[in-house]
């Protein structure tokens, strides 16, 4: 059977008459042991209310009841001289008389930056861990509140009071505090922009992302020009730098639905990726304005379109999804061939292939069989030693070495059912097919 309302505040009377004499306590320590009860207080106004009727029933800090020692907590200094309420909270240390300080000093660090949610986080010290675990053992309640969330809220609250915006946000919350007690600091962490487009790659030689330099490992030498990467530029920084330049943002990575080979270029209606903002100060971007700069500034290397603002989410839906590529190249044989011999050896091509890591990959990635399948396979001979091929496969198929055979790694190849040696000349990627993407 449920409490009466005055069988509860008999009981809260009883237990905070308990909690008092065990050392000097703040209103807001107080509070949360109670802090379930009633709504629309603070735990300073539960805190500061229960010690006034405590104090007015003649009953506080005379229950007789032991003060805390350092014995009874293992903790240096606990319960020292300390039955004075003036003096420092034996619970929290005082670190709710603080919360105006971490209040300013976060307001200072969104200085400047653009944001419609806020969240505090704190890290405890040790002792403060170790006197919350001590109180909800000696004190237990049903109603106590944890430190730490009690304090975060608190700090969030006169944060917004201070700055005069922003909400406060579990999930996802633009900007991100986390304020740690051991070394006194706090740590502003911005929620990341995120935009899905696709991009297309219109000369050969760039990278799709930012490649440091072999020799220095990006630290930066002489064959580098003291730059730190190995090509001057990628379709990451072209695509990046407007918008890095308009959001302020410290960095951005691509994320792309898998990526061409450097001397390949990436056409049609190009690849899916999402650009990412990290630590972005604006939010409201133009991106329609942002689309034109990138290819107005990139023009004849690489070109945007479709971008559109998406969640985080999205990143890991492009990086997983296995799409299905399609493939222009332009094969060189070491002999002349027939179309009829062309025409049946891609027939006999299309299906199952097994490849073995490539040898020009193999210093990087496992040495592994993959079984991969070839779907459709077309092509017409532009001269006797030379042919224009389209190729549609599974993701993770490797178009280069299905032409060469690779030594005899993958099987079959071009080279195996021509009876004749084959490579690709020139590579294109002409679409990136996938129901999954967001277009």
């Amino acid at each position: 059977m449920s409490e009466s309302i005055r069988e509860i505040g008999e009981r809260m009377i009883e237990e905070a008459a308990v909690i008092l004499p065990a050392g000097p306590i703040c209103d807001d320590c107080l509070g949360r042991a109670f802090a379930r009860c009633g709504h629309g207080l603070s735990n300073s106004e539960r805190g500061r209310s229960l010690r006034t009727l405590l104090a007015m029933l003649g009953r506080s800090g005379k229950s007789g009841a032991a003060e805390i020692s350092t014995a009874e907590t293992g903790i240096a200094g606990v319960g020292t001289a300390r039955s004075d309420t003036t003096r420092t909270c034996w619970l929290c240390a005082g670190l709710f008389g603080r919360v105006a300080e971490f209040a300013g000093r976060a307001a200072v660090m969104a200085e400047g930056v653009e944001f419609d949610s806020y969240l505090f986080g704190v890290k405890l010290t040790p002792r403060l861990k170790q006197m919350e675990a001590f109180f909800d053992e000696r004190f237990s309640s049903a109603h106590n509140e944890p430190l730490k969330h009690a304090l975060n809220r608190e700090v969030g609250k006169a944060f917004e009071a201070q700055v005069g915006r922003g909400t406060v946000a579990f999930t996802n919350p633009h900007l991100l505090f986390v304020i740690d007690l051991n070394n006194d600091t706090i740590e502003l962490r911005t929620l990341s922009l995120y935009f899905y487009g696709r991009y297309c790659k219109l000369i050969r030689g760039i990278p799709q992302t930012r490649w440091p330099c072999r020799a220095c490992q990006g630290k930066g030498c002489k064959g580098c020009s003291f730059t730190g990467k190995q090509y001057p530029e990628s379709v990451e920084e072209l695509i990046a730098a407007p918008f890095i330049a308009a959001s302020t943002a410290k960095a951005a990575h691509l994320h792309g639905a898998g990526r061409e080979d450097i001397d390949a270029r990436m056409l049609g209606p190009g690849r899916p990726f999402v650009l990412e903002l990290l630590s972005p100060k604006q939010r409201l971007l133009d991106i329609a304005s942002l689309q034109r700069a990138v290819n107005t500034a990139s023009a004849g290397k690489v070109e945007v379109s479709d971008l559109r603002s998406v969640s985080r989410e999205t990143v890991a839906m492009v990086k997983e999804v296995r799409a299905e590529k399609v493939y222009r190249a332009r094969v060189s044989f070491a002999r002349e061939i027939s179309s009829v011999d062309l025409s049946n050896a891609l027939s006999s091509l299309v299906g199952t292939i097994e490849q073995r890591t490539p040898v020009r990959v193999s210093h990087r990635r496992a040495d592994l069989v993959r079984k991969r399948r070839l779907l459709t396979a077309g092509g017409t001979l532009l001269s006797p030693c030379e042919a224009d091929l389209v190729l549609q496969g599974e993701s993770g198929l490797y178009i280069k070495e299905l032409i060469s055979g690779d030594e005899g790694r993958t099987v079959p190849s071009l080279t195996e059912l021509l009876g004749v040696a084959s490579r690709v000349a020139e590579l294109d990627v002409i679409d990136v097919v996938s129901a999954s993407f967001p277009d």
